[in-house]
């Protein structure tokens, strides 16, 4: 348990270097790992389309859960596509030992229906109008931080989203498989130095239907050759596309970057690289008035 602890800690806070922020992550970790999770008893499992059955705990070896708030954008929090992808990996790999629950607080019913009809998702979703799930466990109010990895016993054995950190989900992979546990060749792997024309990319103003498109450029100026592991977006509204291939030192790699509103907002996103760079992960930012 210590040793997953250590592993954790080492994931987020390659996020942030801060040294406040590590010691709030440390202490987060150390008060949930190993503690029981609270199911609760008045919340309705929502199947696809209009079909519901009382909630009633799923009995394997593993269940991950993951507590979806109210705040925010429902559809960018979601990211149904992504987690569909993911339970369709887990079952293929680990059929029978795994469940996964992911437990909503919706501020709109009907437009949670909507999306669910949309992206044809087709998982049991926990429809928690009440919040009683939160109330019980008192959740961190941190994104990251809100997805869990339990045992049969409901102990929290990790935490964190492998839908928006490929380092979390091959932990929780590892872990599920009886796979040994380690922090990835940290000092053995061959690392490279980037460079990019910009860190944030301002939109500005503009109609909300109207999509936006532009783009990042990393620059290779290391010895090595660089290579992106995974891109991840804090919202299902960004999608970002690049050559996979490896970038030989002083080429460039463009991140061709879209954004489609929902609706009206300010917005403020990030996008996280993942690659063989000084300091990995790079994070990315897009802001701007969706009016």
């Amino acid at each position: 348990m210590k040793k997953l602890l250590c592993i954790l800690l080492f994931f987020f806070c390659l996020i942030s270097c801060d040294d406040s922020r590590q010691q709030k992550i440390a202490c987060l970790l150390q008060e949930w790992i190993g503690k029981e999770i609270i199911f609760p008893s008045n919340s309705i499992t929502m199947l696809l389309k209009t079909d519901t059955i009382p909630f009633s705990k799923p009995k394997t070896q593993y269940v991950i859960v993951s507590y979806i708030d109210s705040i925010g954008c429902t559809n960018c929090k979601l990211r149904l596509p992504v987690w569909e992808a993911f339970i369709n990996q887990l079952y293929s790999i680990c059929p029978g030992k795994v469940s996964t629950l992911l437990f909503l607080h919706p501020k709109d019913r009907e437009e949670l229906i909507h999306i669910l009809e949309r992206d044809k998702f087709s998982y049991p979703i926990c429809i928690d109008e009440k919040d009683s799930f939160n109330k019980l466990n008192q959740f961190p109010t941190d994104m990251i931080f809100q997805t869990f990895l339990l045992d049969e016993n409901n102990k929290v054995l990790a935490i964190g989203s492998p839908i928006h950190n490929p380092k979390i989900r091959e932990l929780y992979l590892n872990i599920i498989q009886g796979a040994k546990v380690t922090v990835d060749g940290k000092e053995n792997a061959v690392q490279t130095e980037v460079s990019l024309d910009k860190t944030t990319m301002h939109f500005g103003r503009f109609d909300w239907k109207e999509e936006q498109n532009d783009t990042f450029i990393l620059k290779n100026v290391g010895n090595h050759l660089l290579i992106i592991q995974d891109v991840t977006t804090s919202c299902g509204c960004t999608q970002v596309t690049y050559s996979k291939e490896p970038v030989l030192p002083g080429d460039s790699v463009s991140l061709h970057v879209t954004y489609k509103a929902d609706h009206p907002e300010h917005f403020d996103k990030t996008i996280t690289v993942y690659c063989n760079a000084k300091p990995s992960p790079v994070i990315l930012r897009i802001t701007g008035d969706a009016e």
